[in-house]
């Protein structure tokens, strides 16, 4: 099963200051909620994991993350993501393109464009419910990379010489996915454009 996203996150700080984020693997992996790289096998491919929680029950998917391309000019990267989950009963990828625009309104914002793939028991949820459970995470991811580029905009502000580890406990915490939460939420958002096209 396959769904198609694409996002836009307004964002505060500068195109260069968030194209500098952006272009950070490690630093834009830490900002998906589970997520964590754990190897990095060269400047182009790394090994990751992300853990799931859904209710009682911890999932931990296991995989690879391929830089395709970076293309400064436009402030753009091309990432994918194939993972399976340490049981080996489901498994998903992404191929995700994202980068830093001056919107029209003069602000920065972040785009994601993504096609996410899954099989085996997530494909159960369906599509309707796989795009709401997506948008939820990639509005937290958001958030987190806010967070980030506000934390290091703060840093390297004039006579604010803060130390890596004040810098550190100002970004935002890196947090499971809690798929019941999320899943809940799509249920009632599904709900609501049920009612609403009824309308």
């Amino acid at each position: 099963m396959q769904v198609t996203l694409n996002k836009v996150f307004p964002i505060d700080g500068s195109v260069n200051d968030a194209w500098a984020l952006l272009n950070n693997i490690e630093q834009v992996a830490s900002c998906m909620p589970g997520a964590a790289i754990t190897e990095t096998i060269d400047e182009h491919n790394f090994k990751g994991s992300v853990k799931v929680k859904i209710g009682p029950m911890n999932v931990a998917f296991n995989g690879t993350i391929e830089v395709q391309a970076i293309n400064a000019d436009e402030y753009q990267v091309h990432l994918i993501a194939r993972g399976k989950d340490s049981k080996g009963s489901s498994s998903a990828s992404m191929d995700l393109t994202a980068r830093v625009r001056r919107g029209d309104s003069g602000a920065s914002e972040l785009t994601g464009d993504a096609d996410v793939t899954v099989d085996g028991k997530l494909a159960n949820f369906g599509g309707r419910m796989m795009t709401q459970v997506a948008d939820q995470i990639l509005d937290q991811f958001a958030d987190n990379f806010r967070g980030k580029l506000a934390a290091s905009a703060s840093s390297e502000a004039p006579g604010q010489a803060a130390t890596t580890e004040s810098a550190a406990e100002s970004q935002p915490a890196v947090q499971e996915i809690n798929g019941l939460k999320f899943a809940w939420q799509a249920l009632i958002g599904f709900i609501k454009s049920f009612f609403t096209r009824k309308a």
